[in-house]
C-alpha cells in the first residue's frame, strides 16, 4: 500500500463529491491550495494535525482517508 497515494486519492474523491474546488476546500480547512494540490498529486506527506483538519472539513472520520478502495487494488 502506498499510503501517500491512498490518502491523496481519498482526499480528492471526498472533496469532489462535496463539489469543492481545491481553493474552496483549502479555505474551508485553513490550508493553502498548493498544499492540497501537492497532497492530491502524491508530492506531499502530511502532518497528523492536518489530517484532522482535512477530515473535519470533509465531515468524515480521519481513518476513512486511509482506507484503500478495492478498485485501486487492481490498478
Amino acid at each position: 500500500m502506498d499510503i501517500v497515494r491512498v490518502f491523496g486519492n481519498n482526499l480528492k474523491r471526498y472533496r469532489t463529491a462535496l463539489g469543492l474546488s481545491q481553493e474552496a476546500f483549502a479555505e474551508k480547512c485553513g490550508l493553502h491550495r498548493t498544499y492540497i494540490s501537492a497532497i492530491e498529486c502524491y508530492r506531499r506527506s502530511i502532518a497528523l494535525e492536518n489530517v484532522q483538519r482535512i477530515a473535519d472539513a470533509l465531515e468524515i472520520e480521519p481513518y476513512k482517508l486511509f482506507l484503500e478502495e478495492k478498485d485501486e487494488l487492481h490498478s
